[in-house]
């Protein structure tokens, strides 16, 4: 199994930037696993500022919404997921899925990689919120505590800084 950090944080925190920053500093092949299906036009301006974010980083890219744990990857690899309050938003909303099936998918990610990088929206809370939005609130809570649990080094964001929560900057040791 490979190891696996997990970046979380609200939106615009500079999740994807760290995390990154972090698979820069690795060797060997690199994925970007890129798991948004993109609706809006914000979703498109998102989705073109992480692509110059990469650019020069020596990623593969992978775009993904959904089966990310069958992904082409080699297992000496370093894969940067973005990211998994997606991947769960298109297994519930789009493919009648749950954070269970995500969850397994991850995992079979993880054993096909060296090093797993998995950024995820953190810190949401359901309270004023009910029906759908708050089941996937609820449900990415519940699988981002999953995967800290079995992460070696998590880290949230705040103000655009790393707290490190597990593992601290040396994750990659």
């Amino acid at each position: 199994m490979g190891q696996l950090i997990l970046i979380s944080g609200p939106n615009d925190s500079g999740k994807s930037r760290f995390a990154e920053q972090l698979a820069a500093q690795t060797t060997g092949p690199r994925y970007y696993i890129a798991t948004m299906e993109p609706a809006v036009p914000e979703n498109y301006a998102r989705i073109e500022k992480h692509r110059r974010q990469r650019a020069g980083l020596g990623f593969v890219t992978l775009e993904l919404p959904h089966g990310v744990g069958d992904a082409p990857v080699s297992p000496d690899s370093v894969v940067l997921l973005e990211d998994v309050s997606n991947l769960l938003a298109n297994a519930l909303f789009g493919r009648g899925g749950n954070a269970t099936e995500v969850l397994e998918d991850l995992t079979r990610l993880q054993s096909r990689c060296k090093l797993l990088i998995a950024v995820t929206i953190g810190g949401l809370s359901s309270e004023g919120y009910d029906g759908e939005t708050a089941g996937y609130i609820d449900a990415l809570n519940g699988l981002n505590d999953a995967l800290f649990a079995r992460a070696s080094g998590a880290a949230r964001m705040q103000d655009h800084q790393p707290l490190w929560q597990k593992g601290g900057p040396h994750a990659l040791d």
